[in-house]
């Protein structure tokens, strides 16, 4: 395993995640949030800055895991492969997130697709980051 690649990588995803989070939590759905039915499921907004930190904390374990994963997995297929990782996040982490959200706030139901979709161009973006910055150790030449 190329550790350096891995945490280069890493960090990457990591400020991707921060920055789509920002455009998608902020600029695009800000909005839907202040709506009273929507609004009722999270926490005012001060307190929830006041806990900003966390999620500072849990996008950098979930950057790493992402980049270690697809890392472990690495069959070197380019950018396919990084496409198609991003999808079976998809599956494996927005999808089953998203659902078990619903299940537990009263947030509307479209929220959850909503967040699927996001999710879902989140993890195609991070799959090509990964398949375009990751790259194994290379193997010593045979004599």
């Amino acid at each position: 395993m190329n550790w350096k690649r891995l945490w280069l990588t890493a960090l990457v995803v990591f400020i991707a995640g921060l920055i789509t989070n920002f455009i998608i939590h902020w600029v695009i759905l800000g909005g839907y949030y202040s709506r009273p039915d929507v609004a009722a499921a999270f926490r005012p907004l001060a307190q929830m800055n006041s806990y900003w930190w966390v999620m500072f904390i849990t996008w950098a374990v979930f950057s790493f895991f992402f980049t270690f994963i697809f890392a472990k997995g690495y069959e070197g297929r380019g950018l396919g492969e990084g496409i198609r990782y991003g999808i079976i996040i998809t599956f494996f982490y927005y999808y089953v997130a998203a659902f078990d959200q619903f299940v537990s706030y009263p947030i509307p139901y479209g929220l959850a697709w909503i967040w699927i979709i996001a999710g879902f161009i989140q993890a195609l973006i991070f799959g090509i980051l990964a398949a375009l910055i990751y790259k194994p150790k290379s193997a010593p030449a045979a004599a």
